[in-house]
């Protein structure tokens, strides 16, 4: 072999090392196809890389910024961000063509309005109301017929909103007639309320109660009387991210994904 052409094929190797480079610095970004739809690459923790966009009920607030980062952390390179709202606002986002990837509700009703949108749905937790009281509960509040006294500022989540549904519920299951001073877009303003001294009590979900322990009281409901919530997840079929959000929503009823919902007070499944 000649030394011109050994020559030749060392420049040859070394410029081809040269153009991997920026190839693979490239590697750690989205990549981009023909039409620049961008491409989910995979990430450390083995699910696809991407920037996803999660429509959440208003009661999932806490927890799921607490399992978000767990996920992140669990797999460089994908970001989650949520909108978090009532159930029925995040159906009239979905509808109205809200770009996102994944939806995640607070009862099955809200999620079947919207089923030809999403995949079939995965319930991810339960949860349970409380009557939230002011702290020390100053009005002794024991159970839901002391609800019914006019004296009290009663507030509940709107008819529309599950915790609404799930509040009228219990009440005319046990005949008792609430008189609410407001009926707030979710759960969330129901506790705000009463944290606030702007309401003496509330039916909110026990995660919610326990978000805020050190300002309300949760008196609970006997399982006779109470209503359970479910949480149904699902990808959304307009999702540009599909392979990765549905990465995610598998991962809310994974071992790790179950464990910090159940720390926070929700229900298995």
């Amino acid at each position: 072999m000649s030394f011109a052409i050994t020559r030749r094929r060392a420049a040859a190797a070394a410029l081809t090392a040269a153009l991997l480079v920026p190839l693979a610095a490239c590697g750690d970004d989205a990549s981009t196809n023909e039409g620049g739809d961008r491409k989910a690459t995979a990430s450390a923790g083995g699910a696809p890389k991407a920037d996803l966009t999660v429509l959440a009920a208003a009661s999932l607030t806490n927890v799921f910024k607490t399992a978000g980062a767990a996920y992140e952390k669990a797999n460089p390179g994908t970001k989650i961000t949520f909108s978090f709202a009532g159930s029925q606002e995040l159906v009239a986002q979905v509808t109205q063509g809200s770009p996102a990837d994944a939806i995640v509700t607070a009862d099955t009703k809200s999620m079947d309005k919207v089923k030809a949108d999403t995949s079939t749905p995965t319930i991810i937790a339960k949860n349970r109301l409380v009557i939230a009281t002011g702290e020390g509960n100053p009005h002794k509040i024991d159970d839901l017929k002391d609800l019914a006294d006019t004296k009290l500022k009663i507030v509940l989540a709107a008819p529309e909103v599950p915790a609404g549904k799930y509040s009228k519920q219990v009440l005319d299951a046990q005949k008792i007639t609430v008189k609410p001073v407001s009926q707030e877009p979710n759960v969330r303003a129901v506790l705000s309320k009463v944290e606030l001294g702007e309401a003496d009590a509330g039916l909110v979900y026990k995660t919610d109660a326990a978000t805020a322990a050190d300002k309300v009281d949760a008196v609970e409901i006997p399982d006779a009387q109470n209503a359970i919530a479910q949480y149904p997840a699902a990808t959304l079929k307009d999702s540009k991210n599909a392979e990765a959000a549905a990465a995610f929503v598998a991962w809310l009823s994974s071992p790790e994904g179950q464990k910090i919902l159940q720390d926070a007070g929700f229900q298995k499944p």
